[in-house]
């Protein structure tokens, strides 16, 4: 499929003609676009489960990682009808509304992928029902001295929070050097109900952890060795780099679903260990073969849709009574 000339080929019932695949779009790995296609194909299934019936915003890097990058929520010009799409009203912006991408099969995937697509960026909601996010979301955020063991005792300590008050969370890296903690959540609960409930867990954790955790939002007041818990990503419109997307860093690192084990494993790591030093294993070479072993770790056995009134209740009698 490596080809400076365009490529036709058929992806499920489409015929879709790809350019550029020698193109190399991380220069210091040599990876192509080629690359980034024949990965995105290789997950497809995993992938499509977590941006189905999800706007979707694209991250497009033409020149590569290190030229422009652009992100794109408007449908690209020229895309074919068999891509789908929703139109959502966006009150208070330069445009009324905007047609969105969706990313519902693999020939779509692919379409995205040609277009030098690194990063997927998608909504915590999915249509028909776009203002009820499907999970509560806590972005840890490592400042640039903070080791993956410290990163890592602090999503512990928040998975410890969530399990006193009768959660069950998800995890996986970002993809970056950070770690998404979130918690599937039922229907019918609004973004407002949510973001309530994240900022009460986050403020727990600030404070038991201490020097470990801030909640900081200005970077140039943060400590560096701290990990910033953003519960602040949980709203409408806002968006998550979807599991198994690739991100535009040397390496072609990808955000992955992790095992709670491989978590405990990182807290008991030497003290020097960066978080950017484990997460460069998981790439779109490493990947592949993880999902075939590993299965996707955020799929239906995994995601266990939860309510928050039980939670809510025992943590505001637990946390208020101790402080």
């Amino acid at each position: 499929m490596s080809s400076k000339e365009r490529s036709t080929i058929s992806v499920g019932a489409q015929t879709l003609s790809l350019s550029n695949l020698d193109k190399v779009l991380w220069p210091r790995d040599g990876y192509t676009k080629g690359d980034l296609i024949a990965y995105y194909r290789s997950v497809a299934p995993r992938v499509i489960t977590h941006l189905k019936d999800r706007p979707l915003t694209l991250q497009r890097y033409p020149n590569g990682i290190d030229g422009e990058t652009f992100f794109e929520k408007q449908m690209p010009r020229g895309m074919p009808e068999w891509v789908e799409r929703v139109t959502v009203p966006t009150p208070g912006g330069s445009r009324s509304e905007v047609t969105f991408p969706l990313c519902n099969d693999e020939p779509s995937l692919v379409y995205f992928a040609n277009l030098a697509a690194i990063v997927l960026h998608v909504w915590t909601s999915r249509i028909p029902v776009l203002d009820e996010p499907e999970f509560v979301l806590f972005d840890l955020d490592p400042g640039e001295k903070c080791t993956l063991r410290t990163l890592a005792t602090v999503t512990l300590a928040i998975r410890a929070l969530l399990a006193e008050i009768g959660l069950k969370p998800l995890v996986k890296t970002t993809g970056g050097f950070g770690l998404h903690v979130v918690v599937p959540l039922a229907a019918g609960y609004s973004y407002e109900t949510a973001k309530v409930f994240a900022e009460i867990v986050a403020r727990r954790a600030a404070t038991e952890l201490g020097e470990l955790a801030t909640l900081q939002r200005t970077i140039a007041k943060r400590p560096q060795t701290a990990v910033y818990i953003d519960y602040v990503q949980v709203g409408l419109g806002k968006t998550i780099v979807a599991p198994y997307s690739v991100r535009a860093r040397d390496g072609a690192p990808v955000s992955t679903p992790l095992h709670w084990a491989e978590v405990e494993a990182f807290a008991r790591r030497r003290s020097g260990v960066a978080p950017a030093d484990e997460f460069a294993k998981l790439t779109i070479r490493t990947l592949p073969g993880r999902v075939v072993r590993e299965g996707d770790l955020w799929g239906p056995k995994a995601w266990k849709k939860q309510r928050l009134e039980v939670a809510s209740a025992k943590a505001n009698r637990l946390w208020t009574d101790q402080g």
